[in-house]
């Protein structure tokens, strides 16, 4: 979870091969409205947000359904849409990734084929809820290298694997 530019798709590509579980691209499971939105330049409002969230959530339950598991990209901005993906799977973990505005922003301005501008990231930031003391899940600094950040975020979903009942 986390702003974009946070690294969320390279970040959970490699912990998904690195634990071998299935990635799912969150951003694709938007609706094509959403995309021509941002694209635009037009942050989404929570009821733009609530059927993309209800996809994530669907896409993951069948993953669980099928016994797999998975590493899923979502911004998952605030808590209520955190929760919104716990109803359809209750054993979720979150690793929110961040960096400061400054770094997002450089790597923003830098990449290509990507929906979302710029302008948004202030309109992301002031929406994000940092993950609360009761939420399961680890913060990750993505500022270093991306092998940092892996290593890094690896260690996180270890930690809360072993915290999981049942594990």
């Amino acid at each position: 979870m986390g702003v974009s530019a946070t690294g969320k798709s390279s970040v959970a590509r490699r912990l998904a091969e690195l634990h071998e579980c299935d990635f799912i691209e969150g951003d694709d499971l938007h609706p094509r409205a959403n995309v021509a939105k941002m694209e635009a330049g037009d942050p989404l409002t929570d009821e733009d947000r609530w059927p993309w969230l209800a996809r994530v959530a669907q896409t993951m339950r069948e993953q669980a359904d099928a016994g797999r598991s998975s590493v899923v990209t979502c911004s998952a901005l605030k808590r209520a849409y955190r929760d919104r993906l716990r109803e359809d799977v209750a054993d979720v973990w979150f690793l929110h990734l961040h960096a400061p505005a400054a770094v997002l922003e450089d790597r923003m301005s830098r990449r290509t084929r990507h929906f979302m501008p710029v302008s948004l990231l202030a309109s992301q930031l002031a929406t994000l809820e940092p993950l609360a003391p009761a939420e399961h899940g680890r913060v990750v600094d993505v500022t270093p290298p991306l092998d940092d950040v892996v290593a890094a975020a690896s260690r996180a979903l270890a930690e809360l694997l072993n915290e999981s009942p049942g594990a």
